[in-house]
């Protein structure tokens, strides 16, 4: 009776086992199956083709889930996950603007990069923070100067080579009733402004920000004075005070305006015959400077990252590096005309001629530079917020440039204290 009650209780706790083993291989396959797929949250237009993500599953054996929505809702989304210490997706969109305050959370997991890599990509750089990379940019977005050269010809000016360069072609061409408001430039309360306030300072003057991270009042007072002064000799659309900034940039395509520092999209937009009615018009140069050529431009990239909640990090990279490869860049520009950000392959597009009209472009790939001396703060959303709402109200006369630095200088100033404690 023992023998036969010990070889029952031998036979239950051999099943049991024998059970618990197959559900170990069982729960061990469903891992591995779920590291096999990963999330992708990005805007519309950085969706890759399904061509493409079936091309990758062959050649990784990853499958991608992409979810697209709006760039402000995916940050909203991203920080609402990442507080409850979820991931949102295994990958993510990661815009330069946001990199100071996720670094700051600790919301994205650093990266491996190998050096030749980082040499292709100079834009990296506006996502290292603390000798650490959290995302790789993907499409690029820096700034290059736009001007009509027949309505420059026709009044007899040549390419700008200085911001007050600029300012006399404005008004030589308002002199001579070429166009009433020949210089565009984002005015509305919202962050085109801010950006475009940011690299006229960069440029002109080769400094934004001090050390501290605080305003350079001397220079920052310098570029409200220059606006100022186009807006008073009636140089800039009035109507910029209330649009957006990408429509005061299609102020060019429509022959509206005869000169403006905007995105790198336009080189492309300006040649397309569903957008431009200055097909040929337009030259794509360096921007000018305060004394010459400026010597760098400001990269505003977009990238990609994974969130550090991701429970597939190592096929999340594998993914990140894919997007981001040659191949790649290569078919996004093609399917999306999605600007490069590798050298390599923005040098390839313009050899081959898939980029028309490129004109500065190569050149000014290689001076991107950010403005931010300590990278871009946690705090860019509010201090944007006080750059652009400062210079709309001195735009529309409500407050001196004088007033309007001293307005700037003392909100950073009190961002930069909140921030410390």
């Amino acid at each position: 009776m023992k023998r036969g009650v010990l070889k029952a209780i031998f036979l239950a706790s051999t099943l049991f086992i024998l059970g618990c083993n197959s559900g170990g291989e069982k729960s061990k396959n469903v891992e591995k199956k779920e590291e096999k797929e990963i999330t992708f949250l990005i805007p519309d237009w950085g969706n890759p083709p399904a061509k493409m993500l079936e091309e990758f599953e062959k050649e990784s054996g990853i499958k991608v889930k992409v979810e697209s929505m709006s760039w402000d809702d995916i940050r909203e989304k991203i920080a609402i996950s990442s507080n409850a210490k979820n991931a949102v997706a295994d990958v993510i969109e990661v815009d330069w603007s946001w990199i100071g305050e996720f670094e700051k959370a600790n919301w994205l997991e650093p990266l491996k990069i190998k050096k030749e890599d980082i040499k292709d990509i100079p834009s990296i750089a506006t996502y290292e923070k603390n000798g650490k990379i959290l995302a790789l940019p993907y499409a690029n977005g820096f700034r290059l100067g736009f001007y009509n050269k027949n309505i420059y010809e026709s009044a007899g000016l040549k390419e700008p080579i200085t911001w007050d360069d600029v300012t006399e072609n404005m008004k030589t061409i308002k002199e001579k009733g070429i166009l009433e408001y020949p210089f565009t430039f984002p005015l509305n309360a919202n962050e085109g402004t801010t950006t475009s306030f940011v690299w006229l300072t960069f440029m002109r003057e080769g400094k934004v920000f001090n050390g501290d991270n605080t305003l350079n009042k001397e220079n920052a007072l310098k570029s409200l004075k220059y606006i100022k002064n186009m807006i008073d000799n009636g140089l800039i659309n009035p109507a910029n005070l209330s649009m957006s900034a990408l429509d005061t940039y299609r102020e060019i395509l429509s022959k509206d305006a005869a000169f403006m520092v905007g995105p790198t999209t336009f080189v492309a937009r300006v040649e397309n015959p569903k957008q431009s009615k200055v097909i040929g018009e337009i030259g794509v140069i360096l921007p000018p400077g305060g004394k010459g050529k400026a010597k760098h431009t400001v990269p505003q990239t977009e990238a990609v990252g994974i969130s550090i909640y991701s429970k597939n990090k190592e096929s999340a990279e594998k993914f990140v590096k894919w997007y981001t490869s040659k191949e790649t860049q290569i078919k996004l520009y093609d399917e999306l005309n999605i600007f490069p950000t590798r050298l390599s392959v923005l040098n390839s597009l313009i050899k081959n001629g898939k980029i028309k009209n490129p004109g500065a472009l190569e050149e000014a790939a290689k001076i991107v530079k950010s403005p931010y001396p300590n990278g871009v703060p946690s705090y860019y959303s509010e201090m944007s917020s006080i750059i652009y709402n400062t210079v709309n109200k001195m735009a529309s006369g409500n407050i001196s440039p004088e007033d309007a630095v001293e307005e700037m200088d003392l909100g950073i100033k009190k961002l930069i204290k909140e921030n410390r404690e």
